[in-house]
C-alpha cells in the first residue's frame, strides 16, 4: 500500500466515526502517519474534555482505523 493510500484508507476509516463523534458534540482530525503504522490525531470539540475519550480512542478510533489498514499499530490524540 503507498503512503497515499494509507492515507486515504484512514481518511475512509475517520469518515466512518466521524457521525459518532458528531453526534456528541465532537469530531476528530488526522494529523500525521509516522512510519507507515502510527497514526495521531486530534479529538476536538466535546471530545476533549470527554472522561470516555480514551475508550473513544482505543475501542471505536483504533478499531476502524485497523479495519482499514491493519498495518497501523498505534493510534494517538494529541493535544
Amino acid at each position: 500500500m503507498t503512503n497515499q493510500e494509507l492515507e486515504q484508507n484512514i481518511l475512509k476509516a475517520l469518515e466512518e466515526i466521524r457521525p459518532f463523534l458528531n453526534s456528541d458534540g465532537g469530531d476528530i482530525t488526522l494529523i500525521s502517519i509516522e512510519d507507515d503504522k502510527h497514526v495521531k490525531v486530534r479529538l476536538e470539540g466535546a471530545c476533549t474534555s470527554c472522561s470516555l475519550s480514551i475508550s473513544t480512542l482505543k475501542a471505536g478510533v483504533e478499531t476502524t482505523i485497523k479495519k482499514y489498514a491493519p498495518q497501523i499499530e498505534t493510534v494517538v490524540n494529541v493535544a
